[in-house]
């Protein structure tokens, strides 16, 4: 019989908020965290706004020394790793290191290293390059800090699929725990992609909304007059663990993650296949993971990047994979008030529904104000509503045809 694995530990660094419980409240608040471009003169680029993290300090969970080693996506990652690792009441002393492991994602990695040594190569030549330009940039190095920091000798490794990636890390530190190779997992993702490069990138391909006299309203998921996403950075980490580990150590458990899908468009680099055929399957395979049928899904996290043809073909996708429950279930976008944290969307997004399925709230989509009338659906404009939720799923698609989507129960105290 596969193993039970249960969320014990979260941790978040957002645009809206730094930890879990501020970004909780923002949410159920209807914040936006969209504001004016700081990190770089953005005058030149189409867009000039991004949800941005505000008052971080990586001196409050790291040495100094340990933060000017890393790009700043790696700090996001180490900080949520701390609160979730913390919130966890983990007892280094009596657990096995070799049953610990660490699956963590980044889409695009170290963005801000990148640019600042590209620039010193062009200006001071090959011989001003830091030897820590590799390290500092690889996606794949988070978990190797994490597992450094916390002695951690189990399954780790990075994990890279556009916007899908920390969905992807998570399902797959389920796996491993389900699979019996480990008692404890760490698991989420991190971006920061704010830089020159990263903006002009996204703007060229088109899927950025440039609503820059308006940015708190720029991103509205599903909302007929929508005109692309807005880009964010931040983190989400978990502590995941299985039944019997938690249980044995008497750890307070805020969820049990379920079941998992991941599916693959096969159709094109950017654009998802007609009627999100993909993402129909990975719901349906979500589902059948963790034994649920679609009427017992109370509240779908979607997507919903605030794009033409995401948010279209998302709803199609949920009302054919739903049925006549499409309807009845709560969905909304969380992005419409994060903004797209690109390959830490999908922990930002898991993080999302455990406290939905603990709370009994549903978070809103803001923005929604023209409803477009081929996005028919309960997308929770505006308010959050208090609601009864059992079980929950999240929704994540990336640049490639990946799809991912993650099942969330919730366990009574």
């Amino acid at each position: 019989m596969a193993k039970r694995v249960f969320v014990t530990g979260m941790g978040a660094i957002s645009p809206i908020g730094i930890g879990v419980d501020a970004t909780w409240s923002a949410l159920v608040d209807g914040v936006s965290g969209a504001g004016p471009i700081t990190r770089f003169d953005s005058s030149e680029h189409k867009t000039h706004f991004a949800c941005e993290v505000k008052d971080f300090d990586p001196a409050q969970y790291m040495d100094r020394k340990d933060a000017k080693r890393m790009d700043l996506f790696s700090q996001f990652a180490m900080a949520s790793a701390v609160e979730a690792v913390e919130m966890a009441s983990l007892d280094f002393d009596n657990v096995d290191p070799d049953r610990m492991g660490v699956v963590y994602g980044s889409g695009m990695g170290g963005m801000m290293i990148y640019e600042e040594q590209m620039t010193k190569l062009n200006e001071a030549g090959p011989s001003r390059i830091s030897p820590l330009f590799i390290p500092m940039l690889i996606g794949d190095i988070i978990p190797g800090h994490i597992s450094m920091r916390y002695n951690m000798k189990g399954p780790n490794y990075g994990v890279q699929s556009a916007c899908a990636t920390s969905s992807h890390a998570l399902g797959l530190a389920f796996m491993h725990l389900r699979a019996g190779d480990a008692d404890v997992m760490v698991s989420g993702g991190s971006e920061a992609p704010l830089t020159r490069l990263g903006t002009a990138g996204f703007n060229s391909a088109r899927t950025l909304s440039t609503r820059n006299d308006d940015p708190m309203h720029a991103s509205r998921p599903f909302d007929k007059d929508r005109d692309g996403f807005v880009m964010a950075e931040g983190a989400a980490t978990f502590v995941l663990e299985t039944e019997e580990h938690a249980k044995a150590r008497g750890a307070k458990i805020y969820a049990e993650l379920a079941g998992y899908g991941f599916t693959g468009d096969a159709h094109h680099l950017t654009a998802p296949a007609p009627d999100h055929e993909g993402a129909q399957r990975s719901m349906r395979q979500a589902l059948k993971s963790a034994g649920l049928t679609v009427e017992d899904v109370d509240y779908i996290n979607a997507h919903g990047t605030s794009t033409e043809l995401n948010d279209l073909n998302e709803t199609i996708a949920i009302k054919k994979v739903f049925g006549d429950h499409a309807r009845v279930a709560a969905i909304s976008s969380t992005k419409s008030m994060t903004g797209h944290l690109l390959g830490a969307a999908g922990a930002m997004e898991m993080l999302a529904c455990v406290k939905a399925l603990r709370e009994g709230i549903i978070p809103p989509t803001i923005n929604y104000e023209t409803p477009d009338p081929e996005c028919d659906l309960d997308f929770t404009p505006n308010k959050a509503v208090k609601r009864e939720i059992k079980v929950a799923m999240s929704n994540t698609f990336g640049f490639g045809g990946h799809n991912a989507s993650l099942v969330l129960k919730r366990v009574d105290d």
